[in-house]
């Protein structure tokens, strides 16, 4: 039965990774539902996550795969129960509509939505929050003439207390 899993990839920086990693999913023919790229809480460290559909056998195939590649240092995989995740929506509209009392004002205030600059032209307004939380505001704030909308990837925390630096400390100990 497939699931929504959250992979944690950790990696040293390093040209053509992202590429060599997303290759493993598609040569499974596995969708990735949403991919992020950063620094992570070591320096020297990026940390790639990717959200994906799949059995539970499948996850555990392509973690074994990823942690093959060289320059990646550890990968794990957790269910949506154990991670704290947020995704982060820009919303787009004319600024007519900001100003117009209503509708608009009554959404920001509903949703917590931050504006993060109004020019003559239009309002962009930023939300964090869920997939489900950002579609709804997407589908309230239509009518008002969305101009453009874009919406990151998943950022992703683990609930797990077992972090990067104790993986690496054990390998480095024969632990694992």
């Amino acid at each position: 039965m497939n699931q929504t899993y959250n992979i944690s990839i950790f990696t040293e920086n390093t040209v053509g990774m992202l590429n060599r990693i997303t290759i493993i999913f598609t040569r499974r023919h596995i969708n990735i539902e949403s991919i992020t790229a950063s620094q992570s809480e070591m320096d020297g460290v990026h940390r790639y996550t990717i959200v994906v559909n799949i059995s539970h056998e499948l996850v555990q195939k392509v973690v074994a795969q990823i942690e093959k590649q060289v320059e990646v240092l550890k990968a794990f995989y957790h269910t949506d129960d154990e991670v704290v995740y947020q995704e982060i929506a820009l919303f787009k509209i004319p600024t007519e509509y900001f100003i117009q009392e209503g509708g608009v004002e009554r959404t920001i205030r509903a949703h917590h939505i931050r504006v993060l600059t109004m020019e003559k032209e239009f309002v962009v307004l930023e939300k964090t929050g869920r997939p489900e939380e950002l579609k709804l505001l997407f589908n309230e704030l239509k009518p008002y003439g969305l101009l453009e909308f874009v919406r990151s990837g998943r950022v992703a925390i683990t609930k797990p207390m077992k972090t990067l630096v104790d993986h690496i400390s054990d390998l480095k100990a024969g632990i694992l």
